[in-house]
């Protein structure tokens, strides 16, 4: 697949995430994937490589810091209580770019799609966000930076993560 004109760029390796248009990045951003590792079978936690879209953003106009479960929204608003009384929560904060894959056999379809894997870019605990892979195969990122990316991307726009 050649690249398209404006695209996610998202380097496991440097644990960024880049928009790029024209082949220039015009945006940086840090990220956190997947503590496992990149890789794409169902359940194994990693994060999936190649080429994806953005099937669906989810999220548009909420608060900062807004929770998320299931890809709705809860009501709740994340802070350090909310933290102590749900501890096991992989908190999905603020917005949601869910992913779908695009190349058949590696990241589409069958035990490998991305999409029924539920792989998102998506907004975490700032304060977990430390340039180290930590996620459970999403690729995480500040709120701030989140709510950033997702006001100038559409549905559709492809991701190549590598």
């Amino acid at each position: 697949m050649g690249r398209p004109e404006q695209y996610l760029s998202v380097s496991i390796a440097r644990q960024q995430l880049s928009l790029v248009v024209d082949q220039e990045v015009c945006q940086v951003y840090s990220v956190s994937t997947a503590k496992n590792g990149a890789g794409e079978q169902m359940g194994s936690e990693c994060t999936p490589t190649g080429w994806h879209s953005i099937r669906a953003k989810i999220g548009s106009g909420e608060a900062l810091n807004s929770v998320f479960i299931g890809r709705r929204i809860t009501g709740e608003i994340y802070s350090s209580r909310l933290k102590a009384q749900y501890p096991q929560r992989d908190w999905i904060l603020t917005r949601i770019l869910w992913l779908g894959g695009l190349e058949a056999g590696k990241n589409r379809y069958g035990k490998v799609d991305s999409t029924w894997r539920y792989i998102y870019i998506h907004g975490c605990p700032d304060e977990l966000m430390t340039g180290v892979p930590a996620s459970h195969g999403c690729i995480r990122m500040k709120n701030k930076d989140v709510a950033d990316l997702f006001d100038q991307v559409s549905a559709g726009l492809k991701v190549l993560i590598e």
